[in-house]
This record gives structure tokens, C-alpha cells and sequence, in this order.
């Protein structure tokens, strides 16, 4: 942790925490809790319009994932506050729903709010990714800094969409570890389970303390 970086965040700082039904929500919770916040579950298209600070996890299929944000009506929600740059935080799958569509589910459409395809590692590497991996940010990067971070992913994004920056990491080849663009961050990593770096990434994003 950056010796300036407060140990907590103040206390009335609230993150309102999507509740998808394809996501281990009690990792996120005990994080968010870990770092002074106060997690507060949503699941209507007004919460998710509204919420100060919001985060949108996500572990599971691709189609499953957006069959759910279908039925909770929050889809056009979630596209408008990410358009609009709202501070948005999206978790592993969370990151992929971004995309317009996925290998893991063919003809199953996306979010839509970045102009890419989701696909599969391929090549000598073990699928899925489990465990520790080095992230290296781009130059302009606000969020995310140099460290390691736990994955567990199948699929990825490629590259860093046109207008945004991000990070990078490296398995069987460059994927995206995570993109940011203003307020809105979208990781493909866990940082609920990344340790202390991960701790203090969460903890930036919530105080709004970008670390550039």
C-alpha cells in the first residue's frame, strides 16, 4: 500500500453492490466491509441509476450472466451509467459483459459498452487461468498500478478498447487485465481475493483517489 493511501475509507462511503446471482457476493461483501465501506445489495434499474459508487460482479457462463441482468431489467441502467462515466466497478465476468458478445455463449448478446468479442485462451496454457499473475498498467492509467493480481478465468478480452486505458497481463500470450476509462473501472481480475494491492485498488476506487 502507497504509505499516503489511508487504511480506510471514510466511514459513511457506501458501495451499492449489484446482486446478479452468478457471483460469489460474500467475497466482494467482506472486502468492501474490510476496507470501512458499507456494502449495500441492489437488484432494481433506479439503484443501479442512482447509486453513488457501484459494482458489478460476476462469476459463471457469459449468457447466464446477461439472461440475469435481462430478468432484473437493469440492462439499459448499466449501459447509461457506464456511458455516462458514473463510478462503475465491474469484477471478472463482470468485466466480459461489457463486451457485445462471447465465445463462452454464442448468440448471446452483450452489454455492448465496449466494441469487442470475448474469447477463449488457446495455445500451451492451462485453462482455466487459476491463481497469481502480474498486471502492468498502460501509460494514463488511474486506477490500476504494478502488482499481482488473482485471476480465475477461461475467457478474455484481447486488447484495450479504443478511448479507454487499462492494464495488461500475460498468459500463453498479452490479455486485458483491466480497463478504465474516468470513474468506471473494469477488472478481469479478483480484487476481493488479490491481497493487500487488491485491498488498496478497491479502496482507491471507493474514496475516488485515483493513483495518477
Amino acid at each position: 500500500m502507497n504509505a499516503a493511501e489511508p487504511e480506510l475509507v471514510e466511514a459513511n462511503s457506501t458501495v451499492h453492490i449489484v446482486r446478479t446471482g452468478v457471483a460469489n457476493l460474500a467475497s466482494v461483501i467482506a472486502a468492501v466491509e474490510r476496507i470501512g465501506a458499507r456494502p449495500v445489495l441492489i437488484e432494481r434499474a433506479e439503484e443501479v441509476a442512482q447509486a453513488p459508487r457501484l459494482l458489478l460482479p460476476g462469476v459463471g457462463a457469459f449468457g447466464a450472466a446477461m439472461d440475469e441482468l435481462h430478468r432484473l431489467g437493469i440492462v439499459d441502467a448499466l449501459c447509461a451509467r457506464v456511458a455516462a462515466g458514473a463510478p462503475t466497478l465491474t469484477i471478472c465476468l463482470g468485466l466480459q459483459l461489457l463486451a457485445r458478445s462471447s465465445e463462452e455463449t454464442p448468440g448471446a448478446v452483450g452489454l455492448g459498452v465496449i466494441d469487442a468479442a470475448v474469447t477463449r485462451f488457446n495455445g500451451p496454457v492451462r485453462v482455466p487461468q487459476m491463481g497469481w499473475n502480474r498486471v502492468e498498467p498502460t501509460p494514463g492509467a488511474r486506477w490500476v498500478t504494478p502488482g499481482f493480481a488473482y485471476f480465475a478465468n477461461t475467457f478474455k478480452l484481447g486488447a484495450i478498447p479504443s478511448g479507454w486505458q487499462g492494464a495488461t497481463a500475460d498468459h500463453g500470450g498479452a490479455f486485458v487485465a483491466a480497463i478504465e476509462r474516468g470513474d468506471v473501472l473494469a477488472c478481469q481480475f479478483h480484487p476481493e481475493l488479490s491481497g493487500a494491492w487488491g485491498a488498496a485498488l478497491l479502496r482507491r476506487w471507493v474514496a475516488g483517489t485515483a493513483a495518477c
